[in-house]
């Protein structure tokens, strides 16, 4: 089996950090958000990947072969964005017959990976939401078979959504239903869709089964992923590098802090993630994520964002900072 990540997005709602860096390199809980879904694949045995990259590509290759240089690895570039449909697509040559398992690069769930591989049928995440309507929304019938898969329906037929992940058996099936919604020019809101190529596998005969995620972690918005970081610590517990320095400070559990950073009269956490280098010093730091490199010095920051090699000074309370970025509140 080999994995398909699409991670060609450019994150428009996590501005200003997604200019300078992929969003699926967004720190979280001491790891990035692609290394949570490397290493979930990575566990179970897979070890072949397909990466459809795009903005910032270069970043997302040179991250994957630093961090996991064991895996062997294929990057295929998607120039023009439009839609899932397509960038699954452009992995055709490499998939070959074999089965496939795609994972959307903003997608971290928990779930019994192994009942999924295991199972005869292809099987795709759903999750109930109170308001389906701004995702792919399944009708599922009582044999857990799905009957209808439709992307963003504006009266929606069921509150299932999809999360972003699909086992994928009849893959000959799935890329000649991608080339019939392109060629067709079958769209929803502009763009050619996964969901769309799915349902023309079903009412091609194909047998597909939902499968429920115990925790779907958002890293698509500021706010959600600041939620998300604060529930990964909350699971994986406190972890604070060996070299990191700490001096007349306090440290409020459950935290991540990255090697090399120094702590100078400061309370940190909880629920805070702290890059590598990174410098703190009369500061109050809860509920952030601060990225590699940055310098913090007489500030207060809750709920904050901060990128990598920024400098803030000064009293401050809630920030969303991108890289290279400095402020003085002096």
């Amino acid at each position: 089996m080999k994995a398909i990540i699409p991670v060609a997005g450019t994150g428009i709602n996590l501005r200003p950090h997604t200019y300078t860096q992929p969003k699926a390199l967004m720190p979280l809980a001491g790891k990035t958000v692609l290394d949570f879904i490397i290493e979930q694949l990575k566990n179970i045995g897979i070890d072949e990947f397909i990466f459809v990259i795009g903005y910032l590509g270069e970043k997302i290759q040179e991250h994957i072969s630093l961090t996991y240089p064991e895996l062997k690895c294929h990057y295929v570039y998607q120039s023009a964005r439009h839609g899932t449909g397509p960038a699954v697509a452009l992995t055709k040559s490499l998939v070959g017959d074999s089965e496939i398992f795609i994972v959307m690069g903003d997608t971290i769930c928990d779930f019994d990976i192994q009942e999924v591989l295991n199972s005869p049928y292809s099987m795709i995440a759903t999750q109930k939401m109170d308001d389906p309507r701004s995702f792919g929304v399944a009708e599922i019938n009582d044999q857990n078979f799905i009957t209808n898969l439709v992307e963003k329906p504006k009266i929606p037929m069921s509150n299932s959504v999809l999360v972003g992940l699909y086992k994928i058996k009849e893959t000959n099936l799935l890329f000649d239903c991608l080339s019939h919604i392109i060629a067709k020019k079958i769209t929803t809101n502009g763009q050619f869709q996964l969901t769309d190529a799915l349902q023309c596998m079903i009412k091609k005969g194909a047998q597909m089964k939902s499968f429920k995620v115990k925790h779907w972690y958002d890293c698509g918005r500021k706010e959600t992923l600041l939620e998300t970081n604060a529930l990964l610590l909350k699971k994986m517990g406190n972890y604070i590098h060996p070299s990191v320095t700490i001096s007349d400070s306090i440290i409020i559990p459950p935290v991540s802090i990255g090697a090399n950073s120094k702590l100078i009269s400061s309370i940190i956490g909880p629920h805070s993630s702290i890059g590598a280098n990174t410098h703190i010093e009369q500061s109050i730091v809860r509920d952030c994520i601060i990225g590699s490199f940055s310098h913090l010095f007489e500030v207060v920051l809750d709920n904050s964002l901060i990128g990598n090699d920024a400098s803030v000074k000064g009293l401050s309370r809630t920030l969303n900072i991108g890289d290279n970025t400095e402020i003085d509140f002096g």
